[in-house]
């Protein structure tokens, strides 16, 4: 049976280059994880993702406890059959969720409690449920339960909360099943407090686990500020181990987050930017809506390898875009995903090469020029 580990193959830096061996295959990092919120990733097949170059992807507690229920998705075999995706699932804990979607929530020291988003009915998450739940679904990766506070807080209420994420750090450590193959996340809290964040980093390798994330960024705040708290953060995470930033994000994001250390990453943003008429490419962001694409008969990239980038013109995406046709958002969701995994394909390659941050300058470079100019025939 595989032993569930992250072999590093090269550094460049602080960024690394490896394989995350699991018991569903191995995944190069760094890796970016499609979301898979309710056992779909929208508006693609696995079959598409996996045309990406995808090899992981993301799955949820909170919603897939609601419905169609943990219970029922065990009884059918587990999400990766339930779902056709024979590769590696991470499960977010639901954590997030139950404190940005659900109705009416109460946090004790033993859960939370809250009523559904869908249809009100009350259910308690605490972090053996949640590790439970996260069983029923086989995920590859479980995450820890833990509180995440809306920010800006004060930062008494950010220590309150990363204190109570490391108490739900241990239980959940106590209820998780060790499998061959399997692992379990700790999840680092603290807001953009460096003495927080290295409090939460060190309570969580004394409790042990298998990855270690960084949760409570990308929440609004600066950029700049986020990559600060990683460079506060990131040293007192064990080399040995995978790093996950939890819901990042943009493309530079990526970037500067790789540069810091950062192994594995998630975000909708691909996924609901697609759904949206946004389209993600080498020179930046390109808005399918917008009327200067009626008449363009070039594609969203020649360059790309990806058939939505490459086979179908502007005109063709603005038109099924402007007519709300499903197909627009499949192509450009298949387009932005493929754009995320080209992305971390670049970054591997250049840790191997040693010239990730000449790689880094060109990117910024490339979507520096912005958009191509309109078409003039």
């Amino acid at each position: 049976m595989t032993e569930f580990r992250h072999e590093t193959v090269a550094t460049d830096g602080a960024a690394r280059a490896g394989i995350l061996h699991t018991a569903h295959g191995s995944v190069p990092t760094p890796t970016f994880m499609p979301v898979g919120t309710a056992a779909t990733v929208k508006a693609m097949t696995p079959e598409m993702v996996t045309s990406t170059g995808a090899g992981i992807v993301l799955g949820n507690t909170y919603h897939l406890m609601l419905r169609p229920g943990a219970e029922r998705v065990g009884r059918l075999g587990g999400l990766h059959r339930f779902m056709n995706w024979p590769g590696p699932i991470l499960t977010d804990s639901g954590g997030f969720q139950v404190m940005s979607l659900a109705k009416i929530r109460k946090l004790t020291e033993r859960g939370v409690t809250f009523a559904s988003h869908i249809d009100g009915s009350r259910h308690e998450l605490t972090p053996e449920r949640s590790i439970e739940i996260q069983h029923l679904l086989d995920a590859t990766i479980t995450m820890q339960l833990d509180e995440c506070l809306r920010l800006p807080a004060e930062r008494h209420e950010v220590e309150r909360a990363m204190e109570l994420s490391l108490r739900w750090a241990a239980r959940s450590r106590d209820a998780f099943q060790k499998r061959p193959g399997y692992a379990l996340y700790g999840i680092v809290q603290g807001g953009t407090e460096p003495e927080l964040r290295r409090r939460s980093a060190e309570g969580l390798r004394e409790i042990g686990f298998d990855g270690y994330a960084v949760g409570g960024l990308a929440v609004g705040e600066p950029q700049a500020e986020m990559f600060q708290t990683l460079d506060a953060t990131v040293p007192f995470l064990p080399g040995d181990r995978p790093r996950y930033l939890m819901g990042v994000g943009k493309p530079s994001d990526l970037v500067g987050s790789v540069m810091r250390g950062i192994d594995m990453f998630d975000c909708v943003m691909p996924t609901r930017s697609g759904r949206t008429a946004q389209a993600f490419t080498r020179r930046g962001t390109v808005n399918l809506r917008n009327a200067r694409h009626a008449d363009d008969p070039r594609p969203l990239d020649e360059t790309s390898d990806c058939p939505a980038a490459r086979d179908y013109s502007r005109a063709y995406l603005h038109h099924l875009v402007r007519s709300d046709e499903i197909l627009g958002a499949i192509l450009l969701t298949w387009n932005n995903l493929w754009y995320y995994q080209s992305l971390m394909r670049g970054m591997r390659q250049a840790i191997v090469e040693g010239c990730l941050a000449d790689w880094a300058a060109r990117f910024a470079e490339e979507q520096a020029l912005g958009d191509l100019p309109p078409w003039t025939g």
